[in-house]
Parts: C-alpha cells; structure tokens; sequence
C-alpha cells in the first residue's frame, strides 16, 4: 500500500504583487482539489511583507502525485506564474509526518536556476558570434576569395558553430555568470 505525499515548495514572491499571487494560489488550490487522490493543501507567509511563501499540498500516493504533476492543468497554471514567483525548494515526505513530526523520508529537488533575461542572453552570444564571424570571414576571404559567396558563408558557419558551441560561448557564458543570474532589481 502507498503512503500518502506532501509536498512543500519554498517559492519567492515580490510583496508588492501580493494580492495576484494570493489569486494565483487559491486558482491552484482550486485546480489540485479536483484531482484525483488530492487530500488538502494550504499556503503560509511568515508576514505580510515577507517574500518567501511556503505552499503545501498533499495527494494519498505517489502515483496521485505524478498524474497531477504531468496534467495539462498544472502545466497551465504553472505557466500563469511566470513572473510572479520563483521555486527556491521542493521537499516531499511520505507517511504522516508529511504534516506533523520529522520526516522518515525527505526527497529535496533543486530547481535550476532561472534563465537569464533574453537581452542578456543575446549580448553574451552577440561577444561570441561577433568575433568568431569576423576572423572567419576575414581568414576565408584570404584563404578562398573565389569561391561564391554562398559557399564561403556556409564554411564559415561550419567552422565557426562547433568552435562557438564547445569553446567559445561556454567561456564567455562562465565568464559573464555573475553578471547573466544576477537577479533583476525589485522597482519601488
């Protein structure tokens, strides 16, 4: 027989979007409570002006879980999110103490780290791609100026792709990791 699973999410929510956020929770509490296996679900704020938000909800097995965690709704309401919070930390516990005592099991899943804004995204490929394709088509231009123009372009590209893919643009990216996940300023 499968144990009952709670799940807790840490996630993090800018206090002045408050007010859609508390929206955004009860429309998933609304969405879970149809579920099949669902048995409750709540969220707590340690006050009002904090941004940290732990959301709870529980199904009565692991298999309960899974089918909600791959449903078209919670992939929707997921995606009605984007911008209002972030996950920080996921734990789920199994049996009773999901809700009372120490777990005797803790499953702590990592989210990966947001992806930079895509203007950030586009300067650190533009610092790759931008030097590459000049000294590419400074050196076929040298090497093989009779060629069509079609042709030169299509080397270049082979040339310049693997070196941009495997070297280049994981440098760069490493090199600018502080600067692409700095997190964006709250706007008073």
């Amino acid at each position: 027989m499968s144990e009952p699973v709670t799940v807790a999410i840490t996630r993090t929510v800018d206090p002045h979007r408050a007010a859609e956020v508390a929206a955004w929770a009860r429309a998933g509490q609304d969405l879970l409570s149809a579920q099949p296996g669902y048995l409750g679900s709540g969220w707590v704020r340690p006050d009002p002006a904090s941004a940290e938000w732990h959301m709870l909800f529980r199904f009565a097995d692991a298999a309960s879980l899974e089918a909600w965690r791959r449903s078209s709704e919670r992939e929707w309401w997921m995606a009605s999110a984007l911008g209002l919070v972030t996950d920080e930390r996921e734990e789920r516990r199994t049996g009773i103490e999901g809700w009372f005592d120490d777990p005797s099991h803790v499953e702590v899943i990592a989210n990966p780290p947001a992806a930079p804004p895509r203007w950030k995204q586009m300067v650190a490929i533009f610092l790759v791609f931008y030097p590459l394709s000049l000294a590419a088509n400074a050196v076929l231009g040298w090497l093989i100026p009779d060629w069509p123009l079609w042709l030169r372009v299509l080397t270049a590209v082979v040339v310049v792709t693997p070196i941009m893919t495997y070297l280049a643009l994981p440098l760069v990216t490493r090199a600018l990791r502080p600067w692409l996940n700095r997190p964006r300023r709250a706007r008073a």
